[in-house]
This record gives C-alpha cells, structure tokens and sequence, in this order.
C-alpha cells in the first residue's frame, strides 16, 4: 500500500427523506472537489454534445420528442459516466451488504427504458437496434457482475469494447448519434459495475 494513499470504505450518515433518498442515488459523502468536476466535466462535455448535433443539421431535422429524448439521454449517460466514476458512488454501489448486488443489477436494468426510448422515437422505431442492444447491455451486465472481482475491470472492458463494436459494424446509426453506444456501455458496464477502491491522498502526507 502507498504510503501516501489511503482506501475509505466508511459511508456517512445520510438525511431522511427525499434528500436522502436522492444522495444515496448520487453515493453519499460526494467530497467537494468530486462535485466540482463532475459539474466541469458534465457543462463542457453538454456543450460538446449539443454543438455537435447542431453542426451536423440533425437536430435541425429532429421533432420536438426526439429532441427531448436525445437531450435527456445526452446529459445522463455525460453525468452518469462522471457519478459512476466518483469515490461516493464506488462506496455505496459496492458496499459490502446482500442488497447491494441487486441494486446495481436494478440499475443497469432501467436503462433498458434509455434504449427503447432511443431507438423507437429518435431512430423512428428501430427494433433491431433496440432489441441487440438490450441483449448486449443484459448480458454484459451478468457477465461483467459474476465474473471474479479481480477481473471484472478487464471484463468489462472487453464487454465494452464488444458492444461498441457490434453497434459500429451491424448497428449503424446516423454519425451524429454514434456517441450514445459507447457512452451508454461505458456507464454501466464499466463505471458502475466495477468495484474500484475509493483512493484518498492521506492529510498527513
């Protein structure tokens, strides 16, 4: 172990109620510096992602539905990926208690309401899409959750990068929406299922 490195598994005490309810979602003792780059990271990479599809034309082209459904899922697969990614998150999601498991398998499984919503109104009603994508997000998930802990990070890095691929070659979509696969899987299969040790820097290093 580092010396000047420390693991903290301890989870904080959280309010009643809806906030708490709301901070257990977010993973409890978020430290400032997390919420801060969070914040950065979810405002830059928004803006990326909304002046892309505007540079394309495509969102010129898109109704009004699909253009809440592309800007919903946008920022949540953005903040998702930088929440999952947090020392909060890894300590709530992997705690060590008999719920913690299902939870994380509930999690991934409400995704599927992320790719219906896409592929049947943004994608005009694209089963294909829809349905391959919910087999590879299923199927990854109970690969990636039942693997051995110490290989579920290359696990589901190769899961990832299966998933990536099919929708590259037998799932095309218009190049305006080619982000959503890859940060879709990044999200759940490998920031949220992957138990990392939540590192802090030692204070009196």
């Amino acid at each position: 172990m580092r010396s000047d490195l420390r693991i903290s598994w301890e989870i904080p005490a959280t309010p009643p109620g809806f906030a708490g309810r709301l901070e257990r979602f977010m993973g409890p003792g978020k430290s400032r510096s997390e919420s801060v780059v969070e914040t950065l990271g979810l405002l830059g990479c928004a803006l990326l992602l909304a002046a892309g599809l505007w540079t394309s034309g495509v969102a010129r082209d898109m109704s009004t539905a699909q253009l809440v459904v592309v800007a919903l899922a946008g920022l949540d697969l953005v903040g998702g990926v930088l929440t999952n990614a947090t020392n909060a998150a890894k300590r709530w999601y992997h705690r060590a208690a008999p719920e913690a498991r299902r939870a994380r398998l509930l999690f991934v499984s409400a995704h599927l309401i992320h790719l219906a919503a896409m592929g049947l109104v943004v994608l005009s009603g694209d089963v294909t899409w829809t349905l391959t994508n919910a087999a590879l997000l299923l199927g990854g998930a109970v690969v990636v959750e039942f693997a051995p802990v110490h290989l579920r990070r290359p696990v589901a890095m190769a899961v990832l990068m299966a998933a990536v691929l099919v929708n590259l070659f037998w799932l095309p979509v218009p190049a305006a929406f080619a982000w959503f696969a890859p940060l879709f899987f990044l999200k759940l299969l490998v920031c949220h299922l992957v138990p990392e040790a939540p590192l802090e820097r030692r204070r009196d290093a």
